[in-house]
């Protein structure tokens, strides 16, 4: 028998799923609460304004939209697991992302750094495929697909409502 860590590598590997790891709220709310006060903390270190509320409102708008598609499909009984896979995953890509953006030096090119971290923002991208692949009985690329989606909604999120252009910058 696994754990659920060795799952959630073997999620990022691309060898098992989310229906693999426990289907426990308990276990669900735990992954949200590290993957949210990691991306507090991230957003602190990194000079983001409001990274509470960032990282409450890209967390919503990502299982709020997982639990839709769910719903949808007629797959609801998937939700606990789901957001444990993503969370999980989101948690291990995004201290190994952290560790990249800390070194970063804007005053200096830094092109290996630079593939390093696109190579983890790819990844994450494949994994999160992956995850919607097994939770929405998809394909791969329509995963990716949604992954790609909902990454395009997060950043309007964040660039149109949490910090919204200022007034008098506003582009026609």
């Amino acid at each position: 028998m696994s754990s659920p860590l060795t799952d959630l590598v073997d999620i990022l590997r691309l060898r098992k799923g989310p229906q693999d790891l426990p289907s426990s709220w308990a276990f669900t709310v735990f992954l949200l609460a590290i993957y949210l006060g990691l991306g507090i903390f991230s957003g602190q270190t990194l000079g983001d304004e409001s990274p509470a509320s960032t990282s409450l409102a890209l967390a919503a708008l990502q299982f709020m939209a997982v639990a839709v598609m769910l719903y949808i499909r007629k797959f609801s009984e998937r939700l606990p697991q789901t957001l444990s896979a993503l969370a999980g995953a989101g948690i291990i890509l995004g201290m190994i992302s952290f560790a990249f953006l800390v070194q970063a030096d804007p005053a200096q090119q830094q092109p290996i750094l630079a593939l390093a971290w696109f190579t983890v923002f790819f990844w994450s991208l494949v994994v999160d495929g992956h995850i919607y692949r097994h939770a929405l009985s998809i394909t791969l690329q329509q995963g990716i697909l949604v992954a790609v989606l909902l990454l395009a909604a997060s950043y309007l999120m964040v660039e149109f409502v949490i910090s919204p252009p200022a007034a008098g910058n506003q582009g026609l």
